[in-house]
C-alpha cells in the first residue's frame, strides 16, 4: 500500500500533535497545493489520518524501546520480558496521546475506524511492529512459542485495542492494569524455554 508523501504526513502529524482537527482544506492550503492536488497524492482524509496516526505511533514505540534499552544496559534485569514491559509502556503512551484522545472523543467512530481496521494503516504497521517486538524476545531467550509469533502479535493488539478503546467500544472506562494482567498472562503462556 502506498501511502502519502512524507511532507503530507508531516504536516497532518503536527498538526494532530497541535490538538488540532485534521481538515483536508486547512493542511492543503499549509502545504501550498489545493485540496484536489491533496486528494490526488495522499487520498482522503481517512487515509492521511491513518498514515499520521501510524507514523507517530511508530516514533512513539521507537523510543519506548530505546529507553528500555538504555536502563536495562544501567540496570539489572527485572525478569519481565522485554516486550511486555516495551508493550505496556506503548498503552500507557496511547491512553494519553492528544491526537488519538481527541480523535476518540470527538469523532469516535471515524476513530475505530482508522485505529482497528486490519486492512487499514495503522494496525496492520503496530501488529508488524509487536511481531518484530516478540521475535526478538523469542530469539535472544531461546522460546519456543506455541502459536506463531505473527498470530500472537495479532491476539495482543486486539486485545489490548479492546481494553484501550473500551470507552468508544463498550462504554467502560479503559482499565489498562488489567489490560496488563491478562496480555502478559497470554504471551507467558505461550513463550515456553525449550519446548517444556
Amino acid at each position: 500500500m502506498t501511502g502519502p508523501p512524507d511532507d503530507v504526513v508531516r504536516c497532518a502529524a503536527q498538526t494532530l500533535l497541535a490538538g488540532r482537527r485534521l481538515d483536508t482544506g486547512t493542511l492543503a492550503a499549509e502545504l501550498g497545493i489545493s485540496r484536489a492536488t491533496l486528494f490526488r497524492r495522499a487520498g482522503n482524509r481517512d487515509a492521511i489520518l491513518g498514515e499520521a496516526l501510524s507514523s507517530l505511533g511508530h516514533r512513539t514505540l521507537r523510543a519506548i524501546e530505546r529507553r528500555y534499552d538504555e536502563r536495562r544496559a544501567d540496570t539489572a534485569s527485572s525478569g519481565r520480558l522485554r516486550c511486555l514491559a516495551v508493550s505496556e509502556e506503548f498503552r500507557y503512551a496511547l491512553s494519553t496521546a492528544v491526537p488519538i484522545r481527541r480523535l476518540l472523543d470527538e469523532e469516535p467512530s471515524t476513530a475505530i475506524r482508522i485505529l482497528t481496521d486490519p486492512q487499514g494503516r495503522v494496525q496492520p504497521r503496530v501488529v508488524e511492529a509487536y511481531t518484530a517486538l516478540f521475535q526478538r524476545d523469542v530469539d535472544e531467550h531461546g522460546f519456543q512459542p506455541q502459536v506463531p509469533v505473527p498470530l500472537l502479535a495479532l491476539a495482543v493488539v486486539r486485545l489490548g485495542e479492546s481494553f484501550l478503546y473500551s470507552d468508544v467500544l463498550a462504554a467502560r472506562a479503559p482499565d489498562l492494569e488489567a489490560a496488563t494482567t491478562v496480555l502478559d498472562a497470554l504471551v507467558t503462556s505461550v513463550f515456553r524455554v525449550g519446548g517444556s
